[in-house]
């Protein structure tokens, strides 16, 4: 009876001189084990410093004009409804300042031949009248006024005004107030200018203005002193007089503004 001889179906062992050896399931070469790989490293999000601190100071930046604007946009609207109340309780009117009367005593421009140098001397009377009218309230208090009359741009004549206080509904007469002036040495086309305007049949154009400052008071409530000035025009037939009585110059035309004057910086408006 033969023996019948089977052939293993396991894998046969590497030969020992393979030069290839297991070792924790990490293969070698040559009987050394390979080392182990290091875990990969997990990288941490670390925030600038610097660039956190510009987003706060920006932040805090921004907080600061948005409250500011806001502030001032409050106290722009609790103003505009303080001077709405205030219109509302006391309607408040400008003074009124009208011209009763202008008479002309003298209106003279020589000049010496021998020095070749002109003189303009003037003077006029004026009668004039302020008048304060609101109801009730308010009073005005005026500072003394400077008073200019002025022939286009040539000044003619100065004069000027007391203080005084105008009550409501009051009204204050200024008569007989002297406006004069005398000049020389003046420049060739001003005296051009003069002698042009002494020639016309309706007289010189005048134009009158009054400077001064005026506070205002209504109850316990007084403003500060502003500046205003009262601007006359429309006056007709100043003239030279011809002998002693002088010239009444017409003022059925005249009219008075008041504008309120300001100052900025060195300018006045």
């Amino acid at each position: 009876m033969t023996d019948r001889v089977y052939r293993s179906e396991k894998p046969s062992a590497a030969a020992p001189n393979s030069g290839v050896t297991a070792f924790n399931g990490r293969t070698s070469t040559n009987g050394i084990a390979a080392p182990p790989q290091p875990p990969g490293k997990t990288q941490l999000y670390r925030p600038n410093p610097a660039s956190h601190r510009r987003r706060q100071c920006r932040c805090t930046a921004y907080c600061c004009c948005f409250w500011t604007i806001l502030a001032l946009l409050i106290l722009l609207i609790l103003a505009a409804t303080a001077g709405v109340v205030f219109y509302i309780l006391y309607r408040p009117h400008r003074p009124e300042f009208s011209l009763l009367a202008l008479r002309t005593r003298a209106l003279n421009l020589t000049t010496d031949p021998s020095t070749v140098s002109s003189h303009f001397s003037t003077s006029f009377n004026l009668t004039l009248s302020s008048r304060n009218p609101n109801n009730h309230y308010f009073t005005f208090f005026y500072d003394p006024f400077d008073v200019t009359f002025l022939s286009g741009d040539v000044p003619v004549g100065n004069s000027s005004l007391p203080a005084y206080a105008s009550s409501p509904k009051n009204q204050t007469v200024f008569k007989s107030i002297t406006v004069w002036a005398s000049s020389g040495n003046l420049d060739t086309d001003t005296v051009k200018s003069l002698r042009s305007d002494l020639r016309r049949v309706s007289g010189i154009p005048l134009r009158i203005l009054m400077d001064t400052k005026v506070k205002a008071k209504a109850g316990k409530f007084q403003s500060k002193k502003v500046g205003i000035r009262v601007v006359c025009d429309g006056i007709k037939g100043v003239v030279a007089p011809k002998g002693k009585s002088p010239v009444v110059a017409t003022l059925d035309g005249s009219e008075c503004k008041v504008y309120l004057r300001t100052k900025i910086w060195k300018f006045t408006f």
